[in-house]
């Protein structure tokens, strides 16, 4: 039993023929009223695809190394060349700025090694060996920071009290040490 009666077209439910005949007339009226507009609309994002697109193939042509490109051999070889070049470059770099270090530590442990000597000389003599000392770093200062400023010399510092003593009470100031009384408990009778 079919619904909506008996079968007015040719083979089809009333129901469908119905659907059929209000699409028609709901996109008849759409053209009908905006068509000009759909139309226009139409080519118009055909046109921005179409940039899109041809954009999308030169980004593709001058980037080579994209993912996916095949890599030309030669250009992979020149790039690894250039790549093992900088790197032996910056090898040598770092290989003389660590034999300069070396040199530097070198002369220091010498420099050292020549002060030990001299004051152990110094010593064996009988002299003293601060005032060598001294010396010598005032000579290894000026010859090593030639190119910058003199070191001044320390001016000689009297001490601040000459043989003051607070436990011994001599030497003036107001405070003095004094042992107590040697006695015992006193007794008081």
């Amino acid at each position: 039993m079919e619904l909506g009666g008996g079968a007015p077209g040719p083979g089809r439910p009333v129901l469908e023929q119905e659907g059929i005949q209000v699409l028609q007339q709901s996109v008849g009226w759409l053209l009908a009223s905006y068509g000009w507009c759909i139309l226009f609309g139409c080519v118009a994002v055909y046109l921005v695809v179409q940039k899109l697109a041809e954009k999308m193939r030169a980004q593709r042509r001058n980037r080579p190394n994209a993912a996916g490109a095949p890599l030309e051999p030669d250009v992979v070889v020149r790039q690894q060349e250039a790549l093992a070049a900088a790197r032996f470059r910056m090898q040598e770099e770092l290989n003389e700025q660590a034999e300069k270090y070396k040199e530097k530590q070198r002369q220091l442990e010498e420099e050292k090694r020549r002060q030990k000597i001299a004051i152990w000389e110094s010593m064996q003599e009988g002299k003293s060996y601060k005032g060598n000392l001294k010396l010598n770093q005032q000579e290894i200062e000026s010859t090593a920071s030639a190119s910058s400023t003199v070191p001044k010399p320390k001016p000689n510092k009297k001490p601040l009290r000459g043989g003051y003593n607070p436990l011994s009470g001599e030497g003036g100031g107001t405070c003095a040490w004094r042992p107590g009384r040697r006695g015992g408990p006193s007794s008081s009778g």
